[in-house]
């Protein structure tokens, strides 16, 4: 395909660069993709939108930005077979090298070698109106979910599922969700749909709280504080909850998921960066609790989740509250940085009405 089209940079300093780029051509086994939707995550804001922290080959290439692509087939590379033009797919937001034992297992955000590129970090992702993606990338998204959902499902939604997969959710459990940012959301959507018996959120940000509230998330929503353990113990009878899953990453909250689970219970710490601090007997030991670290998602479970909002009437672009075109890729970016809101599309065509 010939032409040019526009695509965004962040240059870290707070703001998106566009560029009137080359449409680029897919190699072999590659397939070029009409981009529909590019959802924007708060690791890109954290560690790329504000300044670039990564450093070396895990940090940010002045690639085109954006790791939550989601598109349509227009092109097929040599050696690409399973997908053809028209097909409506979802990327997994990394490419690994495919050889070593965690792309074995599917887990190529855990890839050990020098290989390994992220789409918007190390290669071209979906702030741009056509992408190439290896074909090895792609889930196909079904018709029943719009683009905008499929979006979300690789690092946002999967990011969530992963984590509740490792604790096991069900209705015997009251979870406990620490941090109420879009992968928050999403793990109290996904709680809920598997059935559990009660859901607590705790956030600080009014216009989350809010959005919680609004899509009927969570039973209670409590504001971050140093009685929020004893809140919880309240809530639950004096027990605790069975599950808990911070996604915030900050230490009160990750030493709160741990108290605040009952005996016998398992928490999940999904949100990156920060610190805790824990006094493993009387915090874990004495309470027989286990803590799971979780990352992402692999290609097979992400597969899974893909079927399971279809069987769930679950849609994850309820969680999106405002969409940009890529010309004014600035202010969505501007956005979600301020976190006055909840999910942030960059949209194309018709994932913008």
């Amino acid at each position: 395909m010939q032409g040019t089209m526009l695509g965004g940079y962040l240059p870290g300093n707070s703001t998106v660069e566009l560029k009137e780029i080359p449409i680029p051509t897919p190699g072999y086994g590659q397939v070029l993709l009409k981009m529909k939707a590019s959802t924007i995550c708060g690791s890109d804001i954290r560690a790329i939108y504000r300044e670039h922290t990564g450093k070396g080959p895990e940090g940010y290439q002045g690639v085109v930005a954006g790791h939550e692509p989601c598109g349509q087939v227009v092109e097929v590379g040599p050696g690409a077979t399973h997908f053809k033009p028209g097909d409506r797919t979802i990327v997994y937001h990394i490419h690994g090298c495919g050889f070593c034992h965690d792309c074995r297992m599917g887990y190529q955000i855990s890839c050990s070698s020098p290989e390994r590129a992220a789409y918007g970090w190390q290669r071209d992702g979906g702030m741009e109106e056509y992408v190439v993606a290896d074909e090895s990338d792609l889930i196909a998204l079904p018709d029943s979910l719009t683009y905008t959902d499929g979006a979300q499902v690789a690092c946002g939604f999967g990011t969530a599922y992963e984590g509740i997969e490792k604790i096991g959710v069900s209705g015997n459990d009251a979870v406990l969700v620490t941090g109420l940012g879009p992968v928050g959301l999403a793990t109290l959507m996904l709680c809920k749909a598997l059935g559990a018996k009660k859901l607590i959120g705790v956030e600080s940000n009014p216009y989350r709280i809010e959005l919680a509230k609004k899509l009927g998330l969570a039973d209670v929503v409590l504001e971050p504080g140093e009685n929020n353990v004893q809140e919880v113990l309240d809530l639950t009878g004096g027990q605790g909850v069975e599950r808990a899953i911070d996604t915030s990453g900050a230490a009160p909250a990750r030493a709160n998921a741990v108290r605040a689970t009952r005996a016998w219970g398992k928490i999940a710490f999904v949100g990156e960066g920060g610190t805790v601090n824990l006094t493993p007997s009387p915090d874990m030991l004495h309470g027989q609790k286990t803590i799971y670290g979780s990352w992402v998602t692999s290609l097979a479970r992400m597969e899974t989740l893909v079927e399971n909002l279809v069987a769930w009437g679950i849609h994850p672009e309820d969680l999106v509250t405002h969409r940009f075109p890529i010309q004014e890729a600035d202010k969505a970016y501007e956005l979600m940085a301020s976190g006055e809101c909840g999910k942030v599309a960059v949209c194309f065509d018709e994932e913008l009405k």
